[in-house]
């Protein structure tokens, strides 16, 4: 997530809102009025409620163009639940709560940022809770061998090399093995 927040007050106009996010160099700003978020104006609400309308950014106020009520979620939940939210709720941010006060802001560009290590994390958890223990043929790629630099259909990873079927002798291939058995 992002934080701290950026935040506007209600009558703020946009002239100073939008300078404000490009100086941070931010997506979003928060509607706020003392401590309670009221709302959220992103810079793509900029450009479709003033500048598609040819209004003017500094006679525009935060209360007329933000998107209210600002969506939240906790920051106990799991990154999963909050890109659930996002689809389900059609929006791109969301705002991260801790104890009722908002501490972040969480984009959907923060979200693909992370998604490798979600893809590991949700891999390693799965086999953790699969007591599934049947062995796979091997998964052969193609490309060139580390070791001779020929290209080769059938790569195998050994040692965090991918080898040729040549420069595995000395190894026991396991489709051979397959067959021999």
């Amino acid at each position: 997530m992002n934080s701290p927040v950026l935040s506007a007050l209600p009558e703020e106009d946009i002239q100073s809102i939008s300078s404000r996010m490009s100086a941070a160099k931010v997506g979003s700003v928060v509607v706020m009025k003392e401590e309670t978020p009221l709302g959220i104006i992103t810079d793509g609400d900029i450009v479709s409620k003033v500048v598609s309308k040819n209004s003017l950014p500094n006679t525009v106020k935060a209360e007329q163009i933000m998107t209210s009520p600002l969506r939240t979620i906790e920051s106990e939940k799991e990154i999963i639940e909050a890109a659930r939210v996002m689809v389900s709720q059609h929006i791109k941010r969301l705002g991260v709560t801790y104890r009722k006060g908002l501490v972040g802001i969480i984009s959907i560009s923060d979200i693909l940022a992370i998604t490798p290590e979600l893809f590991d994390i949700i891999s390693e958890k799965r086999a953790m809770m699969t007591s599934d223990t049947t062995v796979r043929p091997p998964s052969f790629l193609a490309g060139y061998c580390d070791q001779c630099n020929q290209w080769s259909d059938v790569l195998l990873e050994i040692d965090s090399r991918f080898l040729c079927e040549e420069c595995r002798t000395g190894k026991e291939d396991p489709e051979e093995a397959e067959t021999a058995g």
